[in-house]
């Protein structure tokens, strides 16, 4: 064996140490990488399927709420309805049948029924249940003894439950009857069912009185869910609703646990409850999982390829003849020699470059700082010439006013630092009066960026007397950043940006932002969660409703509609804050704790 071979043997063995030890190093990589991706991306999907089950829970409970509040007048109008009054009066109910079905299609309730007196029914939409008689009904009677609107709940014979506002009729101090107005909310039921989840909205004793899956009514939620589970009630909900497009129930419900969400609805006690699945959050991580192992292991294929190329060059390299060996040994020498004084050019150009990079992002940040803080540094400079001038002069009372106006540009250079941070502040827990005009200029200054970067031409509009609303300042700011975002995401076709906001009072405090851009097309589908007309990427049609939610939550309510010389005009109201009040509202604030 020849000199060169024998000195190549320490260099063989210490490189396939290496490798080894290379192989051992990317094997416990993967193995940790595919762990914590594992962790990072299961609680990720979990919290984005438990963000959409909470604003599913919310709106089907705000539409609950509305429908129940829209049928409790109408009760009220149809008892001074005169031809109703007369009908009783005269007993003649020739007409009254007709004219409840006129109204029933307005109304948009299940069934309308005039009681007599002696509680026989005399005219109803569902000619049906025409002579009946409801002398022992609970709305009936209950009716007949007060004086106000009743609603109550009943059980129908054919299963589920009746939901009922019912008033007497009077004419000169007499009762007459009593007009009965029956709720239609087993639409929503028929709403709810099909989706990968299941509702049910129990009273104020805890009895369900709808629900998603018919074995559950009239049943305490503990007895329900022994009787019928939830994962068997989504199952045959999907079941009942899927076509020929749609996954096998069993995709969403194999090995995938029930997350369970309660909200309560502002209603006589009533709660609403639902149990969603996690639908296939195992399914999308093992995906990416996949993805990360079949990289590693295409890594793991190159290295054993590499080594086995290495192997099969080592052993011809060993088969030459010495004077071969020494031949390449010469040559390997010489490319050993200005392969060092390659990487040496090179390890000399790469920290010319590194320090010629940090040398221009110095020069950025320096100017970026130097032009934020140029003008704030300026006027101090002239406010101290001129205390110093103030207090030599033995005016010590107007030197104090130069020095505030110092500290309040300390203040202002110090908000320039912040405003990085405003979005990662949290919402107070509890609310308090916040003047809206300082909430918009936080608001605009949060917008400084954009604002410069698209040279929008703002016109503001706000009054000179404070106008103070009861609320959580962080999330009012939410709702304003996000009009004005859209605002000017809104004008970027336009050549001549221009955004304008009103601050105004009247009975309610109202900010108005209206843009100069195409308008809105769909008013309808506007405060829709996951309505947007971006472009990919741009955003997710989650702001608005968000945005609508947190005004609702605080007693007002977000509008929006087209201007009539173009453009889209959005309305936040909320309700003013006045002084005899205020005690009133912190009452309530520490009640609702």
């Amino acid at each position: 064996m020849s000199v060169a071979a024998r000195n190549k043997e320490p260099r063989t063995s210490t490189t396939s140490w290496r490798v080894r030890i290379s192989l051992v190093v990317l094997t416990v990589a993967a193995v940790l990488t595919v762990f914590y991706t594992n962790r990072l991306l299961t609680d990720r999907f979990t919290e984005t399927t438990r963000n959409r089950a909470e604003l599913r829970l919310a709106l089907y409970s705000g539409n609950l709420l509305s429908e129940l509040r829209q049928n409790q007048i109408v009760p009220q109008l149809l008892a001074r309805d005169p031809t109703l009054i007369g009908a009783l009066n005269s007993q003649d109910y020739q007409q009254s049948t007709q004219r409840l079905i006129s109204f029933v299609e307005e109304i948009g309730a299940a069934n309308l029924i005039l009681l007599d007196g002696d509680g026989r029914t005399v005219a109803a939409t569902d000619r049906s249940r025409l002579g009946s008689n409801h002398r022992t009904a609970p709305y009936f009677i209950d009716a007949l003894r007060a004086s106000n609107t009743i609603f109550t709940v009943t059980e129908r014979e054919a299963g589920g439950f009746s939901f009922i506002y019912s008033r007497r009729v009077t004419a000169g101090g007499d009762v007459l009857g009593v007009i009965a107005v029956e709720v239609d909310l087993q639409k929503f039921e028929r709403a709810w069912a099909g989706i990968s989840a299941a509702v049910l909205v129990t009273d104020s004793e805890g009895q369900i009185i709808l629900a998603t899956e018919p074995r559950w009514r009239g049943r305490t939620e503990e007895v329900a869910l022994a009787r019928q589970t939830p994962q068997s009630a989504i199952e045959r909900a999907i079941r009942a609703t899927a076509d020929w497009t749609a996954l096998p129930p069993d995709a969403y419900l194999q090995g995938e646990g029930v997350m369970r969400l309660e909200a309560r609805i502002p209603f006589r006690g009533w709660r609403m409850t639902s149990f969603t699945t996690y639908e296939s959050v195992r399914e999308r991580v093992n995906g990416v999982l996949a993805l990360e192992i079949m990289g590693f292991a295409i890594l793991l294929a190159l290295a054993f390829y590499a080594m086995s190329r290495r192997s099969a060059l080592r052993v011809a390299l060993f088969a030459r003849e010495s004077a071969e060996l020494r031949r390449l040994n010469i040559q390997l020498q010489r490319e050993i020699a200005e392969r060092k004084r390659v990487q040496e050019d090179l390890a000399q150009a790469e920290q010319t470059l590194e320090q010629s990079s940090k040398l221009a992002a110095l020069g950025e940040m320096s100017a970026a700082v130097s032009h934020e803080l140029n003008q704030p540094l300026a006027a101090m400079k002239t406010y101290l010439a001129g205390a110093r001038l103030l207090l030599r002069r033995n005016r010590p009372d107007e030197a104090l006013v130069s020095f505030g106006r110092i500290d309040d540009l300390i203040e202002r250079m110090g908000a320039i630092t912040r405003q990085l941070k405003s979005y990662a502040r949290k919402g107070q827990d509890a609310l308090s009066p916040v003047n809206m005009g300082d909430a918009l200029a936080s608001s605009l200054s949060m917008m400084e960026p954009q604002l410069r970067q698209r040279q929008v031409l703002i016109n503001r509009v706000v009054p000179p007397e404070p106008i103070e609303v009861m609320g959580d300042r962080m999330r009012i700011e939410q709702v304003m950043v996000n009009l004005l975002r859209n605002a000017i995401d809104a004008t970027k076709s336009e050549r001549e940006p221009q955004v304008d906001i009103i601050l105004s009072a009247g009975e309610t405090a109202t900010l108005t932002v209206r843009d100069n851009g195409p308008g809105i097309e769909d008013l309808d589908s506007l405060f829709e969660p996951f309505y947007t007309t971006k472009q990919p990427g741009d955003g997710v049609g989650l702001g608005l409703a968000i945005s609508s939610g947190i005004v609702n939550d605080l007693g007002g309510r977000l509008v929006a509609r087209n201007g009539q010389m173009g453009g889209a005009v959005f309305e936040m109201q909320l309700p003013v804050l006045g002084d005899e009040d205020t005690e009133g509202d912190n009452n309530k604030i520490s009640a609702a704790e």
